[in-house]
């Protein structure tokens, strides 16, 4: 709740309140007051939590985009049940509506309807135009004092992408907020016609001419939405992009990879022999150091999606998307949670709020834990480096190992799909609610802003690292523990030898012995966690030459094709991270469809597995 009792306004910072359509370049105008890095996404219903920030004496809160105070969807019932806690709370200093622009009419209603609101609740509201750069850009001028006059309210030009303005906006608004009383307009357009007539009216006076924006979107649209074009550059974006994480990532997990060596050279030589180095060899640099090798692809994954989002194309991507997927019983709204669900399933299972069915949103997201996410990439780079040689075509544009990193997460795509039309078979009769029409707004092609995005990138690598590290060191201090001891004995006769070859009869039909046994049933609390055991393993198995280069080691010992790909596809399809499993079950409000799904998804894994590694030996 935002309102609080009046006795405590003096120990609470006072709230400027940021609202606006989606795509309006709000969040990133909440970035720039606030200097968060927050996302900033192109197409709606992203943002489906409060953000808030700091500024100044002030705290700054980034309410979700919505069209208009009429509510269609789940995610802007929430918004909307907010904003009205927020008018009528003391703490509520100010309201920022941004407008767009570039596309004034659209802005324009839910602009006048939070201003009605607001004045009812003795609340004032400012309006800021942005994107004034791009209106200026298709040499359109807007007369900011003229529409603040028509509208009753203060207007500010600037440019959140270009900073143009912003500093001017930030200086005013403390004052804003102290002459706040005196800035509530004096007639507001209350019922729904009138505002619609009166924001057509205002847009058609100073707004810049649609055809004109258009017109421009129009010509790029006419190929990247045609029916047959369109879906070839969707295929070909789609397999650019997961080649990327492959081709471009190389040279920075060998550079990772060379650091770690030396290193742990380094490290070990000043030590000398004993069993701290043993420790360190096998259990930080053996495991720890294997996982850390392939950061840089999750954050390469992370700048071609955020390029993706910030220009314009993901919107498309849905419009696309949307009749083949309506096959499978699903949206064109579950392509960007599917597509989100490539980084990491938890945001990918939130970001299915916007979907208005419930049906299509339960399926979406009991389907969401089939893409793989940034966590199995680690897993995958080692496997494919292992099987697939690196032959290269076309003058290096295309590599082998790419085209099986596309395949693996195609495959994880057609497991989604046929999975959502089974579960839409067998769920139709339980639709609780009517569907409703897929509307989707279409943004205007931008570059993307690259300071934020470039944090995200760097952000994904930190989060990825923080999130996983401990669990990866845990899982090795055991491992490494239980396979020294007793010492001079050898892993085979271990404690950890002794545990494995227990339940190296469940492996074996997967064509593996108890060390990946081990490893699998590690990675089941978090599955990057099945690379940092492999190499503690392999490390206490004698391969103190080779610390890092984990892949070698796995060749020399002997995986079969048949095992290796089997494993690949256990990886694509088993639920192997009790976060996702937590926020599933917050999510549906149901353990059994979360603990479910892990136990499906586990036996079907198990069975393709043992199938592939039947047929290809």
């Amino acid at each position: 709740m935002l309102a609080e009792h009046p006795s405590h306004l003096q120990s609470v910072k006072r709230h400027i309140i940021l609202v606006g359509k989606p795509n309006s370049g709000k969040s990133l105008l909440f970035n720039q007051l606030t200097g968060l890095r927050q996302k900033v996404a192109n197409f709606p219903g992203v943002t489906v939590e409060l953000k808030s920030g700091q500024m100044g004496a002030f705290e700054v809160v980034d309410f979700p985009g919505t069209y208009s105070l009429s509510t269609l969807s789940r995610d802007e019932e929430i918004a909307i049940e907010k904003l009205n806690e927020a008018v009528n709370s003391d703490v509520t200093a100010l309201l920022v509506c941004v407008l767009d622009a570039t596309r004034l009419e659209r802005s324009l209603v839910f602009a006048m309807q939070v201003q009605a609101l607001a004045k009812q609740h003795g609340k004032a509201v400012v309006f800021v135009l942005n994107m004034i750069d791009e209106v200026r850009r298709f040499g359109h001028h807007i007369d900011t004092q003229a529409l603040s006059k028509a509208l009753g309210s203060p207007v500010f030009a600037l440019s959140a992408k270009s900073l143009e303005g912003v500093h001017e906006f930030k200086q005013a608004l403390p004052e804003l907020v102290e002459r706040a009383d005196q800035l509530l307009p004096e007639h507001v357009s209350e019922d729904e016609i009138s505002v619609i007539q009166r924001s057509q009216s205002l847009a058609q006076e100073f707004g810049i001419q649609t055809d004109v924006v258009l017109k421009r979107q129009n010509r790029i649209d006419a190929f990247l939405l045609n029916n047959m074009l369109g879906g070839v550059a969707f295929l070909a974006i789609m397999f650019l992009l997961f080649q990327s994480i492959f081709t471009w990532a190389t040279p920075l997990m060998d550079g990772v990879e060379e650091g770690i060596g030396a290193l742990a050279s380094a490290v070990t030589g000043m030590i000398g022999p004993g069993m701290l180095t043993d420790f360190l060899n096998d259990a930080i640099f053996g495991g720890v150091g294997s996982f850390l090798v392939f950061v840089p692809q999750i954050m390469v994954l992370t700048f071609i999606i955020g390029v993706l989002e910030d220009s314009g194309y993901l919107a498309r991507a849905a419009l696309i998307c949307h009749k083949p997927l309506s096959y499978f019983g699903l949206s064109g709204r579950s392509f960007i949670p599917y597509l989100s669900g490539h980084a990491c399933a938890i945001p990918a299972i939130f970001a299915a709020r916007t979907i208005e069915s419930p049906r299509k949103r339960l399926i979406t997201m009991m389907t969401i834990p089939l893409m793989s996410c940034s966590a199995r990439l680690p897993v995958y780079a080692l496997l494919i480096a292992v099987l697939i040689p690196e032959k290269v075509y076309f003058g290096g544009l295309i590599g082998l190992q790419g085209a099986a990193f596309f395949g693996l997460y195609f495959f994880g795509i057609i497991m989604a799909l046929v999975v959502s039309a089974l579960l839409n078979r067998f769920t139709r009769d339980n639709e609780s609610l009517t569907d409703m029409p897929f509307i989707l707004e279409l943004p205007t092609y931008r570059l993307p802003h690259w300071k934020p995005l470039m944090h995200r990138v760097l952000n994904s690598g930190k989060q990825f690292i923080r999130r996983a590290a401990p669990v990866i060191f845990m899982v090795s201090l055991v491992i490494w523990f239980l396979g020294y001891f007793p010492q001079d004995q050898g892993l085979q006769n271990s404690y950890l030898g002794q545990l494995g070859h227990w339940i190296e009869p469940i492996f074996e039909p997967m064509g593996l012995d108890w060390r990946y046994g081990v490893a699998i049933l590690m990675s089941f609390l978090a599955r990057e966690v099945f690379v940092g055991a492999l190499g503690t393993l392999f490390g206490i198995d004698g391969a103190e030459d080779n610390l890092v280069g984990l892949a070698s080691q796995l060749q020399q010992d002997g995986l079969t094709l048949g095992a290796g790909i089997g494993l690949l596809l256990f990886y694509v399809v088993a639920l192997q991270c009790v976060a996702t499993v937590a926020t599933l079950r917050g999510e549906t409000g149901r353990s059994r469809i979360a603990w479910g799904l892990v136990l499906a998804y586990g036996v079907l894994a198990y069975i393709i597995a043992v199938t592939v590694n039947t047929v290809i030996g």
